[in-house]
């Protein structure tokens, strides 16, 4: 979505026009509207249901059949997003985009994770792998005993679309996983921590979606500029405080951005390191991951 094309290409590599490239790969875009007005609009109402048309139907039906699509709370889509079987993971990151190296060298202990896909990106497959860590990927739906039967070294809960709330089977999974096996989570997969733990989840007025959204790590005092993509949030006051600690605020509106158990081996982040605009985020995270797979290792 665009307010308006610019007819010049200023980049001296440029070929043609982003105009012109999407119409030759017949991309669609929305243009010469007034997006500001837009976002203002959404920043006053919250986020919106709509239809994109391009063949001409009325408008009174476009409304008519946006006001008819189901509202995002309530809906259970990680499981039709998932895989049907579990497969392996075992491909690194191309060594050119990989800065710093492999969190672990060559030859060194390799940790064997499975990971749940609730529509999971290849990205955090990768820096599994990356961090040493063979990857037995497994369906939303299976069973907790079937995951501690695989004999891991640790589990990793994905991201992924839809409500956190209906994904009861999940929520029943990590609680029965909680304290056997050190466990890692990433936007869906904080969420459904959240609620294991006994909290509650809430829609947001409007999600937090793209790049550069500043949050503060509370035990470094660091702040992280963040890709996020979410539309509900793990309610801080919920939480067992007692057995719950807030590690991470999302200082645009101060949501939980991430949390940690007191006691026991888990902890998740509600955005996305591995799409951040720097490499730290994820190899400190992934790297966390690690030491608590070798802290249980050594008990």
């Amino acid at each position: 979505m665009v307010r308006e094309f610019s007819q010049l290409s200023s980049n001296y590599r440029a070929e043609e026009t982003a105009r012109r490239y999407l119409e030759r790969h017949n991309i669609p875009v929305i243009w010469d509207l007034d997006t500001r007005a837009l976002v203002r609009h959404i920043r006053q109402l919250g986020t919106l249901r709509g239809v994109v048309a391009t063949d001409g139907t009325p408008v009174d039906q476009l409304i008519a059949e946006a006001r008819a699509l189901p509202s995002m709370a309530g809906q259970e889509l990680a499981g039709r997003v998932s895989c049907h079987e579990p497969y392996e993971w075992g491909s690194g990151s191309i060594e050119l985009a990989r800065t710093g190296g492999p969190l672990l060298a060559r030859g060194e202990e390799r940790f064997r994770v499975v990971a749940y896909d609730f529509g999971i990106k290849r990205n955090i497959l990768r820096l599994l792998a990356d961090a040493g860590c063979a990857v037995t990927v497994v369906p939303a739906g299976t069973p907790a005993e079937d995951v501690l039967a695989r004999k891991p070294d640790g589990v990793f809960l994905s991201n992924g679309p839809g409500d956190p709330e209906p994904v009861a089977y999940a929520v029943e999974a990590i609680r029965k996983l909680l304290g056997r096996v050190p466990i890692f989570g990433i936007c869906l997969g904080h969420q459904l921590c959240g609620l294991a733990l006994g909290g509650r989840t809430f829609k947001l007025k409007f999600g937090h979606h793209g790049s550069n959204h500043p949050v503060k790590d509370l035990q470094t005092g660091k702040v992280e500029i963040t890709a996020q993509n979410h539309g509900f949030a793990v309610d801080p006051e919920s939480l067992p405080a007692s057995q719950v600690e807030i590690t991470h605020v999302n200082l645009n509106d101060g949501t939980n951005e991430g949390m940690r158990h007191r006691t026991l081996p888990l902890f998740s982040v509600q955005y996305h390191p591995e799409a951040s605009p720097g490499p730290h985020d994820a190899r400190y995270l992934f790297g966390r991951f690690v030491e608590l797979m070798r802290e249980g290792r050594g008990k």
